[in-house]
């Protein structure tokens, strides 16, 4: 049977056959949007769990952050390889590979019993993630025509990417509260094993390209991408003067130039250059970028800011970030809904100046902040302006590109996400880190000047600073963080502007005009 014949009905009308299943686009649509919800959710769902698995395995304070690396760095360095391997072999075929290799490797890390298993199986679930994720994406692409349901389908996924990551926070702050933290895992069993069984009955098989996987590119791209996440991990714990934080990046820089060189010269490349011709594609690109590293970074520090400022719970963390997912939800219907009059400029350029307000109102952070007074409304903004924005980037990544392609596009929109937020927590964290420091020595001195001798004795022991002088130091850093965040959304908001154009055949195109060109 060919890649063509997959989903052909049978003759008898018995039963209903694939063909008749596949054209229910609500349910292909819940069993996508399903994937990309598990993928994303568990970029934060694991989060919280964090003081919970480093007591249960021994991890140290370092080693402890690779529970978050491991998964962020397989995960990074793969999307471009997983999108191009749905484009040569079948995207429902790699579709369902990857759940079931994010699936497996979530059930082995649950059962974990020491360290080195569950970052094993936390690369795992990166693997599997970057197969799944890209491919999904493309799903939409080809399952859906070009118009308002192509529009409609992109809102619900977009809604979802975003929104997720509040919802693993709630859902890591639940699990770890009621149940255990091997439950931030055990969740995803079912979820998977549910995907993997609707997938083939009601998703038809995308048709196999021919040609041939471009080894080369495919080697260095991984590699290069894959060294470059390292670097920024790296940077964000021991320093941008690290000698393996510089070596990754030089690595990298050599990687990719080699994949740029490679791609010029492959008749059939993993990553088409020519996709960066058109300019609102790359400015996408750029803002995803820019957006992504603020976004990272504002789940990080709030996350920080109420549990060891405002002493919340874990589940209490958790429901502080449901109003973002709110926000996001609203922004992406609006946007999905009103594209077609308006277009995507008008909410990239909203979007992106309401994220940016947001983050400039987290500057003024401190110690006395409430979550009402200083924390929701921030998070409002932000969220609402980034479902402005995930609709209108992930349409314009997309849309426009040949069929055959579109793995390979739709990869390169998740790796510029993963790569921004990496990129951003590194710098803020280093930001971070180094306001912190300054501000340290200053309360050291107060403390000094006021505590009891107990209070003076313990510290010489451990060296931490109790509250208040440790909430001073912790929002002082956090809200200069939140400066440098400001300065990364600029870059979106610039980009926005000046960079992205909206053509007449964009307008026809979103309102399902035939037109040849995309956006």
């Amino acid at each position: 049977m060919t890649s063509n014949q997959i989903g052909a009905a049978p003759p008898t009308k018995a039963r209903p056959g694939p063909a008749d299943r596949s054209a229910r686009p609500g349910i292909a649509l819940t069993v996508i949007a399903a994937c990309q919800l598990m993928v994303v959710l568990d970029a934060t769902i694991v989060n919280i769990a964090l003081p919970h698995i480093q007591t249960a395995l021994g991890f140290s304070t370092n080693d402890l952050t690779w529970v978050i690396n491991a998964y962020a760095l397989t995960f990074g360095g793969l999307l471009l390889l997983g999108g191009r391997a749905g484009d040569l072999l079948g995207r429902r075929r790699m579709f369902i590979t990857g759940i079931l290799a994010f699936t497996l490797a979530s059930l082995l890390g649950g059962f974990a019993q020491e360290p080195w298993q569950l970052l094993a199986a936390r690369a795992v679930q990166g693997i599997g993630g970057a197969i799944a994720s890209p491919t999904s994406l493309a799903l939409i692409a080809t399952t859906f025509p070009e118009g308002p349901e192509r529009n409609r389908a992109f809102g619900v996924f977009a809604a979802v990417s975003a929104g997720g990551g509040a919802i693993g926070l709630l859902a890591g702050g639940m699990l770890t509260d009621w149940l255990d933290w091997r439950w931030v895992l055990f969740v995803n069993v079912p979820i998977g094993v549910f995907i993997a069984f609707l997938a083939p009955r009601y998703i038809r098989e995308s048709e196999r390209h021919p040609g041939r996987f471009d080894i080369a590119g495919a080697l260095t791209s991984t590699l290069g991408m894959a060294a470059l996440v390292y670097g920024f991990i790296r940077a964000s714990s021991d320093g941008w003067s690290d000698s393996l934080t510089l070596g990754s990046f030089a690595a990298a820089v050599v990687l990719l130039f080699a994949f740029v060189a490679v791609e010029r010269r492959s008749a059939q490349p993993i990553t088409p250059l020519r996709m960066f011709a058109d300019r609102n594609r790359s400015g996408t690109y750029v803002m995803m970028l820019s957006l992504a590293a603020g976004m990272f970074g504002m789940f990080f520090f709030i996350v920080l800011f109420v549990q060891n400022v405002l002493h919340y719970s874990p589940i209490k963390a958790g429901l502080a970030f449901l109003p973002v997912t709110v926000a996001i939800v609203t922004g992406a219907g609006l946007s999905s809904n009103l594209l077609p009059r308006l277009g995507p400029k008008p909410f990239m350029v909203t979007g992106t100046l309401l994220t940016g307000l947001g983050m400039a109102w987290l500057t003024q952070i401190d110690p006395d902040s409430s979550y009402a007074g200083g924390i929701l409304g921030p998070m409002l903004l932000f969220g609402f302006g980034m479902g402005l924005n995930f609709v209108t980037l992930t349409l314009t990544a997309v849309s426009g590109v040949a069929d055959k392609e579109s793995g390979a596009a739709s990869g390169l929109l998740n790796t510029t996400q993963q790569v921004g937020g990496a990129l951003g927590l590194s710098i803020l964290t280093t930001v971070f880190g180094t306001a912190s420091r300054h501000e340290a020595t200053t309360q050291v001195k107060d403390f000094m000047a006021h505590a009891s001798p107990e209070q003076k004795a313990a510290f010489l022991n451990t060296r931490q600073l109790p509250a208040p002088w440790s909430d001073e130091v912790l929002a002082h850093g956090i809200g200069v963080a939140f400066i440098a965040a400001v300065a990364l959304v600029a870059l979106a908001i610039l980009t926005a502007v000046f960079v992205i154009q909206v053509r007449r055949s964009d307008l026809e195109a979103l309102g399902g005009a035939p037109t040849g060109a995309g956006l």
